[in-house]
């Protein structure tokens, strides 16, 4: 696969190159034309007739215009293609697990998210960081909306189509990604412009100021002959009275519209590229099927068409900025002539609106998730079914290399069951404990798992693994783990009666109390094992106190231990990262500060009688 991207970045750098020399030849051309047409008008006004040289001059002029724009495609179309070569040598390095250049979702990180920091969704060399592909604010809000809840098996189930089908769509996809790459968009620009959608009118309802729209540039040409025929400047200016009077009274009004679209002109123009590519294309699958009927009109009129017409009335308002606006204000209200227009468009279009949006933000999200299983088509999608279990076959995680990634069987009953992981440092204990709770998030965002089988029911994950200090809150980390375990105990009694499609709460808990002494952290956490148990709830947890390996022979099967060791050969350690069954009896503690420099067993320097 990394060979493919290889060579596709050089076929599309190579036609980037092409189109180039391309746009350069015809510069010169561009030239030539423009001084031979001056050159030949020149003649025509002097040597032939005025109206053989306005004649030549008007088609001349258009024709220009026409080979401009032809000469503009070009140079976009070099663009693109540079873009492109870019998205595959990106994804040749993602391959080999380099994808610091992708947006990392930092701004979706949230401490208080039932399990987005432990694991590790969001910020640098994140999951999100690794699976996105999405170009649009829209695209990234609604891939970590995926991530972040959990949808229901029916969703799933579309979903895992509309994936399956857009991975074999490389060429469609990259393009997409191509053209989302342009855009330069902000949801608080995007919430503007919905606000502006909700107003109601200022222009259109009022037959007065549209009536004045349609007279004001004949009454400003009336006032200008007049006073080139007639009147003195001081009798000709009070033509402008009117229209300054009427500017005055609705500049207020046209200000409020103005903000709220003035910065979705470019964000439109690129948003129509996108809807573009979508239409073009037909699908099979029934969601994304779903989603190009959100784009069809009445008539057969194009929505990247409609989306792009609103780009240009804003575009043609923020006209305003200009010094000389003043002047087409004057002779002819043309702030209120587009205001006008904004809201003709959104009197006839103002319901799409939103519906384009969400087709831009699902096919980005679901185009990312086609690129996650193109890049790794050995994963399996999983099995949502009602049967309380989960059952993993091979479950990796997938920000592991495949080279080095240790995979798990793993099987646990989901109406309250608790699998307790011991093991030494560094062992992989909590490394378990993220492959089980990624792959559990990728099976309930629809999106293929890093795994060769797995099935479940509809679950929804909390953690307890990085709780920390909240200064703003003069909270201390085993306070705040507190508050933490109280969260999924209220989660685990909320959902234990649940049944499919509501998912039940599934926990992930690592070193649990570990911010107190020994003796009260093993009472703890044997007290809220039973508890939870008690409350039906199923999860794994993963600890260094051996002694909560006793639990197993009175839970009547509602605990199993399993551990994974780390073997100690002429003084080295090993790692197998594997799961077994029963209690750990393997410990590196001590060696692994011997190899930090701790002496062990020995007196410090400045101790009584030590020595080195």
């Amino acid at each position: 696969m990394k060979q493919q991207y290889l060579e596709r970045a050089g076929a599309f750098e190579t036609t980037a190159e092409a189109l180039k020399k391309k746009y350069n030849r015809y510069s010169l051309v561009r030239l030539l034309l423009f001084v031979a047409a001056v050159g030949l008008g020149i003649y025509l006004w002097t040597g032939v007739h005025l109206l053989a040289g306005a004649v030549f001059t008007l088609a001349f002029l258009y024709a220009f215009y026409r080979f401009i724009l032809w000469h503009q495609d070009i140079q976009q179309e070099e663009r693109h293609h540079r873009r492109l070569a870019a998205v595959n040598r990106l994804e040749a390095g993602v391959l080999d697990h380099e994808y610091a250049s992708f947006q990392n979702g930092g701004e979706f990180s949230d401490p208080e998210h039932p399990y987005s920091l432990d694991l590790d969704l969001f910020g640098d060399y994140s999951f999100f960081q690794y699976l996105n592909r999405a170009g649009t604010a829209l695209g990234r809000e609604r891939l970590a909306d995926y991530l972040r809840h959990p949808a229901d098996p029916a969703a799933i189930q579309q979903r895992q189509a509309a994936i399956a089908e857009l991975q074999k769509m490389l060429d469609w996809r990259q393009h997409f990604q191509a053209f989302s790459l342009e855009t330069e968009d902000s949801l608080a620009h995007l919430q503007l412009l919905k606000r502006w959608l909700e107003e109601p009118p200022f222009v259109s309802n009022r037959p007065w100021l549209v009536a004045a729209l349609y007279v004001s540039p004949f009454w400003a040409l009336a006032g200008l002959v007049l006073f080139i025929l007639y009147l003195p400047w001081y009798v000709a200016i009070l033509f402008l009275l009117p229209p300054a009077w009427i500017l005055k009274a609705t500049k207020e009004q046209v200000d409020k519209a103005h903000v709220q679209t003035t910065q979705a002109e470019g964000t439109l123009a690129h948003y129509a590229r996108l809807l573009r590519h979508i239409e073009g294309q037909g699908f099979e699958t029934p969601l994304l099927q779903e989603l190009h009927r959100l784009l069809e009109l009445p008539g057969g009129k194009l929505a990247s068409d409609a989306i792009h017409r609103l780009s240009y009335i804003i575009g043609q308002l923020n006209v305003r900025y200009n010094f000389f606006a003043i002047f087409l204000n004057l002779g002819g209200l043309w702030d209120l002539q587009w205001a006008f227009r904004l809201e003709r468009w959104k009197g006839s279009l103002k319901e799409n609106l939103p519906h384009w949006f969400e087709a831009i933000a699902e096919f980005e999200a679901l185009s990312s998730l086609g690129n996650l299983y193109c890049n790794n088509p050995e994963w399996a999608f999983p099995i949502v079914h009602d049967a309380p279990r989960l059952e993993g076959e091979a479950l990796g995680h997938p920000l592991i290399r495949r080279d080095k990634r240790v995979s798990n069987d793993i099987t646990v009953p989901t109406d309250g069951h608790i699998k307790l992981v011991t093991g030494s440092n560094m062992a992989g204990k909590s490394t378990f404990l993220r492959t089980v709770g990624i792959n559990i998030v990728l099976a309930m965002a629809g999106a293929p798992a890093c795994a060769r089988r797995l099935a479940l029911p509809p679950l929804q994950v909390y953690t307890s693994m990085r709780t920390q200090d909240a200064l703003h809150e003069s909270t201390s980390s085993f306070y705040a783990e507190l508050k933490r375990l109280r969260l999924i105990i209220e989660a685990v009694e909320a959902s234990a009666d649940k049944q499919p499609p509501e998912p039940q709460a599934f926990f992930l808990l690592d070193e649990i109390l570990k911010g107190t002494n020994s003796n009260d952290r093993h009472t703890g956490s044997k007290a809220l094992i039973k508890q939870l148990i008690r409350s039906r709830g199923s999860g794994i947890i993963a600890t260094h106190d051996l002694e909560l390996g006793q639990l197993e022979a009175g839970a009547n099967g509602a605990v199993e231990n399993l551990r994974i060791e780390v073997e100690i050969k002429d003084g080295k350690l090993y790692f197998d990262y594997k799961l077994k069954k029963g209690v750990s009896r393997s410990f590196n503690a001590t060696l692994l500060m011997q190899k930090m420099g701790i002496k062990i067993g020995q007196d410090g320097q400045d101790g009584e009688g030590g020595q080195d």
